[in-house]
């Protein structure tokens, strides 16, 4: 909507305001659309990965995946269980556990059996399988290339005793909380997943 060439006023309402405080109104809008317009979208959302559980690893890569696709500026930062998402040799293996799990079709008994998490885990994978869902890896690739900030917190490297290079390339590493705490603060959307 441009200002520049406005045409006269028509209405009597338009008529009752002083002209320099009417072409004053005129530029603050144009200088508001102008930096609405440079901001793009502008939604951030950070989400705070701290689960590494096979089924804990779906729901930040897909919510972060889904918002960087509506063109959000999204920041995942992994710690504690949640950094093994990001560890390419632990990511293939992760588990999912029966126990504790209400939604499971086991008792909790049977659930606590050895192996069982290995058979939930197994039967977890050939359902997505079966049904075309994407794998965790696909979703890491598919959020690093739509620009999806895959954060690896720092503290939590040191203290599972991981090296920088056991991670997905493009992931970002040696992130401190403080920078994690900024991007929150300064984001529309924080989620703790």
């Amino acid at each position: 909507m441009s200002t520049e060439h406005s045409p006269p006023p028509t209405d009597d309402a338009e008529r009752a305001f002083d002209p320099a405080e009417l072409q004053a109104l005129r530029e603050r809008v144009a200088e508001l659309e102008e930096t609405v317009a440079d901001d793009g979208d502008g939604t951030k959302m950070t989400i705070v990965a701290t689960q590494g559980s096979f089924d804990m690893a779906y729901p930040p890569l897909i919510l972060a995946s889904t918002a960087a696709a509506f063109g959000w500026d999204v920041v995942v930062f992994h710690t504690f269980w949640g950094l093994d998402i990001l560890h390419e040799e632990k990511s293939a293996d992760l588990k999912l556990s029966a126990v504790g799990n209400p939604n499971m079709p086991v008792p909790n008994a049977i659930a606590a059996l050895p192996g069982m998490d290995t058979v939930a885990t197994k039967l977890m994978q050939k359902r997505i399988d079966d049904n075309g869902t994407a794998t965790i890896k696909e979703l890491i690739d598919l959020s690093l290339e739509s620009g999806v900030d895959l954060q690896a917190c720092q503290m939590t490297i040191e203290l599972m005793d991981y090296d920088e290079d056991d991670f997905y390339d493009g992931v970002t590493t040696g992130v401190g909380a403080a920078t994690a705490l900024q991007h929150m603060a300064d984001s529309d959307i924080q989620l703790l997943v």
